[in-house]
Order: structure tokens, then C-alpha cells, then sequence
């Protein structure tokens, strides 16, 4: 017998279950994903990575799930140098997009100055704000 389980504390075998089945899933209904992580990471003098992007190419996009800044580095154009970083190696692996999403009125202009363009937006996510997604087509420099 099935029975649904509830929980915020998930084990990894768990979350493999659900990660394991949709992907297989997915990759009989419109092939497989070719997914494959990208980060570019800001780096002090030290060599300790102190900020930067983290996210996947897949299915010929690119998408930028997590990008921070430090406060010191903030207004350099610094996130900018990423998302170029991060597009020429998504182009490099074949892809033609790029999306990202953001509640960061900051980041927000950051993106659309990169030629990110929203496609969507869900508002009071969180309250008092609205969460934007943003596309941009990717093309060979």
C-alpha cells in the first residue's frame, strides 16, 4: 500500500527517488537533458571563492539559479562579467537561451541591462514584492 509522507527533512535517497524518476521521465518524452552545472566564481586573493553563479545548461538554455555579489564588488558592473562568463560557456556547449529569475529590484535592471527581458512575473512573492523570470537569446560572439 502507498502513503504520502510529509516532511522537511528529506534523506537523499528520498530526493534521488523523485530526481532519478522525472528525469528518465523526461528524457523518454523529449530526450535527455544533456544537463551539466556551470558556476563562475569570484575568487579572493586567497583563492577562496567569495561569490559569483551557480546553475546548469540543459536542453540548449543556460539558467542562472543562484548570482551574488559582495557588498565590496556591488556596482563595478561585476554581475555583468558573470553573466557574460557564464553565456559564453552556454554558447560554447550549444545553447541558445539564457533565463534567470529574481524579487531583487537591483538585480532586476542588473538583468535587463545584460538583454534579459521578462517573460513572467508572479506577484507578492515574496510580500510586497513580485518575482520576475527573464529570457535572452543567446547567439555566437
Amino acid at each position: 500500500m502507498t502513503r504520502l509522507d510529509v516532511t522537511d527533512t528529506p534523506c537523499e535517497s528520498d530526493l534521488a527517488a523523485i530526481s532519478d524518476g522525472l528525469t528518465a521521465f523526461n528524457a523518454a518524452d523529449v530526450g535527455p537533458s544533456a544537463r551539466r552545472a556551470l558556476a563562475v566564481l569570484i575568487r579572493d586573493e586567497g583563492g577562496n571563492a567569495i561569490g559569483g553563479i551557480s546553475g546548469y545548461t540543459a536542453w540548449g538554455w543556460l539558467f542562472t539559479a543562484w548570482l551574488f555579489v559582495p557588498e565590496t564588488l556591488r556596482g563595478q558592473g561585476m554581475a555583468g562579467k558573470l553573466l557574460d562568463a557564464a553565456e559564453t560557456e552556454a554558447i560554447a556547449r550549444g545553447c541558445h537561451g539564457a533565463w534567470i529569475d529574481t524579487f531583487n529590484p537591483q538585480a532586476l535592471r542588473a538583468y535587463q541591462r545584460q538583454g534579459y527581458a521578462i517573460f513572467g512575473e508572479l506577484p507578492e512573492f515574496p510580500a510586497g514584492r513580485s518575482r520576475y523570470f527573464l529570457q535572452k537569446k543567446l547567439s555566437p560572439r
